[in-house]
């Protein structure tokens, strides 16, 4: 995933009320930014640490910038992360769309936001054929961000309470309990070697994710290659 235009650097001043950051532009300006991570971003928010910002040019919309990019300290050393919760499900999109990305090898159609469980929707839909033009049964894909660090090389999800991300693995598992099937597709957006879910930050999540593993439901972890100018879903990574 290109970025549609350059991205604008600035430096995070902090971040507040969850959904906006104050930063500081090249000029001295201090601007308002969207902040589109519901989570609590930990390693992610130092005071001064280098931003990239995208700038959205609707006379409509209240912010213009989004927060996409930070320059982080992490334990395994300086790298850009990506820290904006709505770009996962467009780069799985895009990897599906381009025949990259493994897990979702046989199938030819991605339907987002299907309906399902009792108050839940999946953000995709997989379906296919086989070879011989019988339908390949579908698979309901949950996409999941990722982006805390805090061992080198080991990603973790979540890094705050996610009840709804408790409720989506119990859910899935509901799937292939009823002969269904599910899967998992957890976006690092950074580069990390091993993933696993950070189970002292909310051990609700990790009972729902083991159980939903042992009851069938596949779990991929794809690790992604940042730079400035996009974001790209690249290799799988061991999940622990």
């Amino acid at each position: 995933m290109r970025f549609a235009a350059p991205l604008i650097e600035a430096r995070l001043v902090r971040r507040y009320k969850r959904f906006l950051a104050d930063m500081a532009l090249e000029d001295g300006r201090i601007v308002t930014a969207h902040c589109a991570n519901p989570g609590a971003m930990l390693g992610l928010t130092a005071p001064g640490a280098r931003v990239l910002l995208s700038e959205a040019h609707s006379p409509t919309r209240k912010l213009a910038y989004s927060w996409e990019l930070v320059e982080a300290d992490l334990p395994g050393g300086p790298q850009w992360v990506g820290i904006n919760t709505m770009r996962p499900n467009a780069l799985v999109a895009e990897a599906f769309a381009d025949g990259t990305l493994p897990p979702l090898a046989g199938y030819t159609a991605l339907r987002p936001e299907v309906r399902y469980g009792r108050a839940s929707r999946v953000d995709f839909l997989a379906s296919g054929e086989s070879p011989t033009g019988a339908p390949v049964p579908a698979c309901h894909v949950e996409v999941k961000n990722c982006h805390l660090m805090r061992v080198p090389g080991l990603a973790e999800f979540p890094d705050c309470v996610a009840a709804r991300s408790a409720r989506h693995m119990a859910e899935l598992a509901a799937v292939v309990e009823a002969g269904g099937r599910a899967m998992v597709i957890i976006v690092v957006q950074m580069w990390a070697e091993r993933f696993d879910t950070a189970r002292d930050l909310d051990p609700a999540f990790d009972r729902a994710f083991q159980a939903a593993r042992a009851a069938g439901v596949a779990v991929h972890a794809h690790r992604c290659r940042i730079d400035p100018a996009g974001i790209t879903v690249a290799d799988a990574i061991p999940v622990l």
